[in-house]
């Protein structure tokens, strides 16, 4: 089976933005598939609801790593509630679109995401009490 790739999808898992763990993150999420082995992790930095900052940890594919990156130039200087938004169709798109075979990695980066900011709000309503 040959999974067909976009030049985009390439340039993103060749020159990856903002990989690694941020220093003192304000939200944290941990995703994974069990199925295909992908591990994928999203830090956020967020002030006045707006991320200012996010970054990612992925082990696994090409699109694994190609859809966390994407995800992260998508989603910084969003509010919480536009970054919430986005979905992994966004994520595909933003890559010039992906083999069928390999949308569930545009679905991690999304869960990824959305895992972090509720992890940013346990975090924030846990400092409130």
């Amino acid at each position: 089976m040959t999974e067909s790739y976009t030049d985009k999808v390439f340039e993103y898992f060749r020159n990856p933005r903002n990989m690694g763990e941020l220093e003192n993150p304000d939200g944290v999420g941990k995703v994974g598939n069990a199925k295909c082995g992908d591990v994928m992790w999203v830090y956020i930095k967020v002030k006045d609801s707006v991320i200012t900052d996010c970054t990612f940890k992925t082990f696994g594919c090409v699109a694994a790593i190609a859809t966390s990156s994407a995800l992260t130039e998508l989603v910084k200087g969003k509010t919480l509630d536009d970054a919430l938004k986005v979905t992994n169709k966004d994520v595909a798109n933003e890559l010039g679109g992906l083999p069928p075979i390999k949308m569930h990695c545009s679905l991690l980066a999304e869960q990824g995401l959305k895992s972090a900011i509720e992890d940013y709000r346990k975090r924030l309503a846990t400092n409130k009490d």
